[in-house]
């Protein structure tokens, strides 16, 4: 569908990539995957047109389409939710306004022997068949699925965009671009704005309807389970990999190694050629070997082996000051916006340590609670800040909000004091900003650059209570890992906003739900909460089926214990029966709560133990520790199922 030849990209002194060449076939699944600045984002302006390369050619047929979405744009529109969307039709109505014209046509003629009325036969069937593959008149329905599956309410198709946020726009646009069913879809980071659930449609909806797609994004579990292919730009080289994102890094790790090892034994080879053409260079009885050998010398091809970029970020929060046992505790805690509640009765309490996860639709207010914690929007009910807490605070439009006229020194020298100043070199280094890259402007830096320079600033200042909202917008997959580590070693405690399942997995113990006007909450890692969100759901399922089936049998049973009894004395059994049964239910909850408990102290006194410097190394405590969270962790899913069965009971007693 579209072929790369020899493509070259400068800006500078040397290329962003040069000699790239590959072809996009249909069904293509493309991942584009490198570090920040390596120019994936320059390749698919490159690929769509808006940018011409310095050197090579890309060739798209003419009648292909190709629909991009590029990481920032420029909205500006008055129309609703719906209008917008339907803009992704405009071609439908003049396309049927053609064939309703030659509809009326071939209504009026009556010369139906002739070839000009065969011909008109011939052009209303094309121009209909046309109309039918690109919709038709089941395009509103399109609309809608698509909205919906963005994550918008039935309510927002009528309300103008411009009362949405900058993302939901952004969601808009997406909307469009997919209604437009282009052969070829480029898509920068479209995860950015997008929530778990918004994403999991997209990750089906580009697997089973999309034709070839060109994807750039740093959600690893969404590229494996869309893609089906990689394309790596290293080194100013564009590298060819026909599998998915997981695969790509064993096999590049693999070709890596096979490419050294080839390497090492070619240059002990001409090593030996060379010292054998040394030693018996002037022997008149070796001269016809030494020629062969020098012959031999000259033929041999070297083997390349692929460089690789070593440069990583080293991120370590510094040491902070302890804060008191409760850093946030929130009782009743509402907002609401006019007529509009947000949350209300808002009930958690988030211990010193604990790494816990704001997840949900957009929307359903966890920017605003960080936000009533931040103290920068007024709410009702009691929300305490713990004692001696500092709070590094990370907003989602943190990156935006740089002055992009600075340079990267200027930009940390600005609101760095004290010794820090004599650090910035240093500190710049560890971000993959040393040498002249600190003297590049803002508004030259990739997403990703500029994430990490507004990361810098948040390290400026000691904290113990870090709010992070979307910190991985941009972020390339190392940096991701280099935060993600540098947050699961941080000291204090952490809130994270973010919808990026790989990064919060192994991460969070806790994980808080925003939805529908209130906040729940989920002990375990965002598996364990996605899971039991759908065991749930297939509970709710069988539930019904298991009441509606149930019965009967309970009272066929009943009957044929007693063999004449009638349907009084059966109801009286059955009766028994449910309370035997709800009995038992209750024991086994309270049982299951004594083990908790159990394991909870034992979990205690492990994390004292560990708390001892003498045992910081210890690596049977550290995995006697880890087993034994594993553990509770299984016996809190297990407490909650039978305590579902027993309030199930209840209900039905």
């Amino acid at each position: 569908m579209i072929s790369v030849e020899r493509l070259k990209v400068e800006f500078g002194v040397r290329p962003l990539f040069s000699d790239a060449s590959f072809v996009i076939n249909d069904r293509d699944r493309i991942a584009l995957v490198g570090k920040n600045g390596a120019g994936k984002s320059t390749m698919l302006k490159i690929l769509c047109g808006m940018q011409k390369p310095t050197e090579g050619t890309v060739g798209v047929p003419q009648d292909t389409t190709i629909g991009y979405l590029p990481q920032v744009m420029v909205l500006t529109d008055d129309t609703t939710v719906r209008e917008e969307a339907r803009k992704a039709f405009a071609g439908n109505t003049e396309l049927k306004a053609r064939v309703d014209s030659l509809n009326a046509e071939l209504a009026e003629r009556t010369d139906y022997d002739s070839p000009e009325y065969m011909e008109l036969v011939e052009r209303f069937a094309r121009e209909h068949d046309r109309y039918m593959m690109m919709g038709a008149e089941g395009y509103e329905a399109d609309i809608e699925r698509t909205l919906t599956g963005l994550g918008f309410k039935r309510s927002d198709f009528d309300r103008l965009t411009s009362e949405f946020s900058g993302g939901w726009r952004m969601r808009v646009e997406l909307a469009k671009i997919l209604l437009e069913r282009p052969d070829v879809l480029l898509l920068d980071e479209p995860t950015n704005h997008l929530d778990i659930e918004s994403i999991q449609w997209l990750e089906q909806f580009l697997a089973s309807s999309a034709k070839a797609v060109v994807l750039v994004s740093h959600d690893r579990a969404f590229i494996n389970n869309v893609t089906n292919r990689t394309l790596e730009i290293s080194c100013g080289r564009v590298i060819d990999y026909h599998v998915k994102y997981d695969e790509y890094v064993k096999l590049r790790a693999e070709r890596r190694e096979q490419q050294l090892r080839a390497y090492e034994n070619q240059q002990k080879e001409i090593a030996d050629i060379k010292d054998f053409i040394e030693r018996f260079r002037y022997k008149p009885t070796k001269a016809v070997q030494v020629q062969s050998r020098i012959k031999q010398l000259e033929k041999i091809v070297p083997i390349e082996v692929d460089e690789v970029d070593n440069s990583a970020m080293h991120l370590k929060f510094p040491p902070c000051l302890r804060s008191g046992d409760y850093p946030v505790i929130c009782d009743g805690v509402r907002k609401d916006y006019g007529e509009h509640t947000v949350f209300s009765n808002v009930e958690l309490t988030i211990k010193r340590g604990e790494k816990v996860a704001f997840v949900g639709k957009n929307g359903e207010g966890k920017s605003t609670l960080v936000k009533c914690i931040m103290g920068e929007i007024p709410f009702t009910g009691t929300l305490k800040i713990g004692h001696n807490v500092r709070i590094g605070y990370f907003a989602q439009n943190q990156a935006q909000l740089l002055d992009e006229n600075l340079s990267v020194f200027q930009t940390i020298d600005n609101v760095a004091t004290g010794d820090v100043r004599l650090k910035i070199n240093d500190i710049l280094g560890a971000f993959m900003f040393g040498g002249e890259a600190s003297e590049k402007k803002v508004k030259v830096l990739s997403g990703g650059e500029r994430s990490r320079l507004a990361m810098i600033r948040l390290l400026l200042e000691p904290v113990n209570l870090l709010i992070l909202d979307e910190p991985t917008n941009h972020l390339d997959m190392p940096s991701k890992d280099v935060l993600k580590e540098a947050v699961r070693a941080f000291d204090g405690t952490a809130i994270i906003v973010s919808h990026d399942r790989e990064f919060l997995d192994g991460l969070v113990t806790k994980v808080y739900e925003f939805g529908g006007g209130k906040v729940r909450e989920h002990l375990g890692g965002i598996y364990d909460f996605l899971r039991s969100r759908d065991i749930e759901s297939l509970d709710a399922l069988g539930a019904t089926d298991a009441t509606r089936h149930d019965k009967p049998l309970r009272v066929q049973a009943a009957k044929d214990g007693d063999g004449a009894a009638d349907d009084g004395k059966a109801s009286y059994i059955e009766r028994k029966e449910q309370q035997k049964r709800l009995r038992k239910a209750e024991k086994a909850v309270e049982e299951a709560e004594r083990e908790i408990s159990g394991m909870e102290q034992h979990l205690k006194e492990l994390g004292l133990k560990l708390s001892l410097p003498e045992n910081a190394s210890d690596m049977a405590l550290v995995d006697e520790y880890s087993e034994t969270q594993r553990r509770l962790d299984g016996l809190v899913e297990r407490w909650e199922r039978l305590a579902e069965e027993a309030e199930k009971l209840k209900c039905v007693d």
